[in-house]
């Protein structure tokens, strides 16, 4: 174990940094795919196809299927799990390669966990829980046991891990097996992934633009296929934001239902803004495996802030039920890029022809003045905490950790008078929009008294545009609002950036600031192929509500429109 940080010398950053890099790389040195002469220092723009010309057919197979298909093979005994978790290790290892989202492979630690699974399987005939052998990958900042907790910062690189997060102690009681880490963001504070430590994390379909924040670790390697189920967080949208730009599926929970007792970050124990736990999967059904095989475990019996609600399996829409869809094109901020209005048209068209269904629009109620409320409350303390953990190692501030914490007008230590206010605020806007969704009721049964014919779910960009060229990401509004709500939101696949179809409206006359700063960012050409994915909003605690009606959709209209490795 390294000296304590007050025994320890100061050491340039850049030292730091190269020690990071070295120890992930030593990770991954058993698993190692030699990429072709002419990839080496020529990387392509996309990558996405890289591995299928690389792995064993057999490699290429098992990392290719759907998490629900990997625990019925594993629970039946047609996979072993240890054949499974090095065809991921080799898969996460070249991903590493081709996006740089790993911060270490687990080979040592997941071959030990597959082989005491298998001997389980051969002694009892059965698997030890619902993830019996399940390779699932994790966002570095989630605390484990005897491993580093950096969370994205050069001086906290010592930091260890006294225990395992209560979330990971579940899946592994569960029968899961960790394999990989990856990559944050400097801050944890970016729609990026980039840091001093270990560079840029890519867009596996495009190198030139980002993955996504700040889980974008875990939307590039599960995109490869490095990983079928991982865990992120979100705050601002650093769930969805990766799922989206990857064409991948995410959820943000309601808060205090996934236990967060474990994690690390700056300010932890804040709770001005609720930040969650949740799982990116290739599917949807690897969602609601997690979310089922966490919720089965009761966790608030010992992290007593989680909520005591158990997951509802049986949730599900019949054809016979009537659904409420309302649609926000526009948060009437910033408005979205053609790509993205495409999707929603094509997804609104089809959700006309269905019969239980009816679509209304969504009025954005003063979603400008929410950005205030949660941009104050951010950084309570100023962003003092994050400003000392970059310091103090020296190491350089990342354009976008500069942006969200110096450049932002509404980053200041507040008073306590000033922190109630904001606190009020925040209450009192979560009261108006509730008020302004039950609003849209048409009537009560005479019976029970229940409301009628209100909005049951909001369909809605992810933001204002696919996913953006590095450093660009600065508009958070169409995901970070749901935070401040403390709303479910699940993210899926729509479709893809056609150059020829999605192009720049001349016409259009944007608004002076962040609507032209981000229509300035538009260009068909740059974007070409990259996934489109919307995003699926829903009211508190209403998170199985929320998962239930996509899978209907998904179901009726043959979603997703493109095809996504």
């Amino acid at each position: 174990m390294p000296p304590s940080p007050k025994s320890r010398p100061k050491r340039p950053w850049q030292e730091v940094a190269q020690e990071a890099q070295e120890y992930r790389d030593a990770s991954m040195k058993d698993y190692d795919t030699r990429l072709p002469e002419p990839l080496e220092g020529n990387m392509p723009k996309s990558v996405m196809t890289v591995p299928g010309s690389l792995l064993a057919d057999e490699s290429l197979q098992i990392t290719e299927l759907l998490p629900e298909e990997l625990v019925s093979l594993l629970a039946s005994g047609q996979l072993t799990s240890v054949t499974v978790t090095e065809a991921f290790l080799r898969r996460a290892a070249l991903a590493q390669k081709l996006a740089n989202c790993v911060t270490e492979l687990l080979p040592e630690r997941a071959l030990a966990r597959a082989r005491f699974l298998d001997d389980h399987y051969t002694q009892y005939k059965r698997p030890i829980g619902p993830l019996h052998g399940l390779p699932i990958s994790v966002k570095e900042h989630i605390g484990m046991d005897g491993l580093r907790v950096h969370c994205g910062y050069v001086s906290w690189w010592y930091k260890i891990g006294k225990e395992d997060a209560h979330v990971l102690e579940i899946l592994w009681n569960a029968g899961a097996v960790f394999h990989a880490r990856t990559t944050e963001p400097q801050s944890m504070m970016h729609l990026e992934t980039d840091s001093n430590l270990y560079g840029v994390t890519v867009n596996p379909y495009n190198r030139d633009v980002t993955s996504g924040g700040s889980s974008g670790g875990e939307g590039a390697l599960i995109a490869l296929r490095g990983s079928c189920l991982g865990i992120g967080s979100d705050v601002g949208g650093s769930i969805r934001n990766p799922a989206a730009n990857n064409g991948i599926y995410g959820f943000k929970p309601t808060a205090f239902r996934i236990p967060t007792d474990g994690w690390g970050y700056a300010m932890a124990g804040a709770d001005t803004i609720d930040s969650v736990l949740g799982p990116l999967s290739t599917s949807l059904s690897g969602i609601k495996l997690f979310m089922k095989a966490v919720l089965d475990a009761k966790p608030w019996l010992t992290e007593p802030a989680i909520v005591p609600i158990p997951w509802d399996s049986g949730r599900v829409i019949t054809d016979s039920q009537p659904l409420k869809i309302a649609v926000m094109w526009h948060d009437g901020v910033v408005k979205p890029h053609p790509p993205v209005t495409r999707a929603l048209s094509l997804v609104v068209e089809k959700l006309r022809s269905l019969p239980n269904v009816t679509v209304v629009d969504w009025k954005p109620h003063v979603h400008d003045e929410a950005w205030a409320i949660i941009s104050n409350l951010y950084y309570p303390d100023g962003g003092e905490e994050d400003a000392e953990a970059i310091d103090s190692s020296g190491e350089p501030w990342r354009p976008l950790t500069n942006w969200i914490i110096k450049e932002n007008p509404c980053v200041k230590e507040l008073t306590r008078g000033e922190l109630n206010y904001w606190l009020e605020e925040r209450e009192a806007y979560r009261k108006e929009y509730a008020n302004v969704w039950t609003a849209t009721a048409t009537g009560r049964n005479p019976h029970s008294g229940d409301l009628e014919g209100m909005v049951d779910i909001i369909l809605c960009p992810v933001g204002p545009g696919v996913a953006p060229e590095h450093g660009t990401a600065k508009y958070w509004c169409y995901t970070s609002q749901w935070n401040l709500l403390n709303y479910p939101a699940v993210v899926f696949p729509v479709s893809k950036v056609d150059a020829s179809v999605d192009v720049k409206d001349r016409a259009y006359k944007p608004k002076k600031g962040v609507d032209k700063d981000n229509w300035d960012l538009y260009d068909p050409a740059i974007f070409d192929g990259l996934p489109v994915s919307l995003q699926l909003v829903g009211r508190r605690y209403e998170d199985e509500k929320v998962l239930a009606i996509l899978e209907h959709i998904k179901e009726k209209i043959g979603l997703p429109f493109a095809k996504f490795p």
